[in-house]
């Protein structure tokens, strides 16, 4: 990093330190990296250490710093690219997506989720759990809702009543890729991450979150629907040339 001093600038003084670090970031330092602690960072650019907190607050809220207990301030890994366009079709689980599968369960699907399903309120499904991770890092959480009518061939061994493994798991996931897909669509939404998103993202309760909606559609209806949670600073949100929605790198 430099030694200049910050020219005054019409935004705020911490907006502005925050650019010229993140410029630095970009240029100057790799991936893990430790920062200089803050001292040595406010001397650097002339600033106090109030308004290098704030700079540094920012930059962790976006996504580009990470504090790590015992260790400091250090260069988060770029963002996750997630492709949530239309145009590609696959069923969950299929080839290397990025997703561990961790378990299965029998559950009523939340209201609005039955409602894309065309279920009864309080009709049971298999509920698919998964998490990405990167880096080490967990950053999106997954709930699949695949109704019985789907997989009708799932063996009591694949699926027991009420709770199951990864390995069940996989079995909702192996039986459902059997189905032909026709189509799937998606939203994406900002959202707060409930208790349990947070304690699966390592986030506090309320924290910014993308939700991204996805219905699976085979022998035309909703053969299943998938509710993936994103730590909203490990993603950011792009457009393609095919004007589909991505969220890239």
């Amino acid at each position: 990093m430099g030694t200049t001093q910050l020219e005054a600038a019409p935004e705020p003084k911490y907006w502005h330190l925050k650019t010229v670090i993140g410029e630095a970031l970009d240029s100057d330092f790799t991936v893990g990296e430790v920062l200089p602690n803050e001292r040595d960072l406010a001397a650097r650019f002339g600033v106090a250490r109030a308004t290098l907190r704030q700079a540094l607050e920012q930059l962790e809220l976006e996504g580009r710093l990470q504090r790590r207990r015992g260790v400091g301030t250090t260069v988060a890994p770029p963002r996750v690219g997630v492709d949530v366009s239309t145009t590609q079709h696959s069923w969950p689980g299929m080839g290397e997506d990025g997703w561990q599968s961790v378990d299965r369960a029998a559950d009523a699907a939340p209201a609005a989720v039955a409602r894309l399903l065309e279920l009864a309120p309080g009709e049971q499904v298999h509920v698919v759990r998964r998490l990405r991770v990167t880096d080490g890092q967990t950053v999106a959480a997954e709930l699949l809702y695949v109704p019985a009518g789907s997989v009708p061939a799932l063996t009591d061994a694949d699926a027991p009543d009420p709770v199951g493994t990864a390995t069940h798991a996989r079995g909702v996931l192996r039986e459902l890729g059997r189905l032909a897909l026709e189509g799937q669509d998606r939203s994406v939404e900002l959202g707060s991450a409930r208790a349990d998103d947070a304690k699966e993202l390592d986030r506090l309760p309320g924290a910014p979150v993308l939700v991204v909606t996805t219905r699976y559609l085979s022998a035309g209806r909703t053969a299943a629907v998938a509710v993936a949670t994103y730590r909203a600073d490990t993603c950011r949100l792009t457009f393609g040339d095919s004007g589909d929605l991505a969220m890239a790198s």
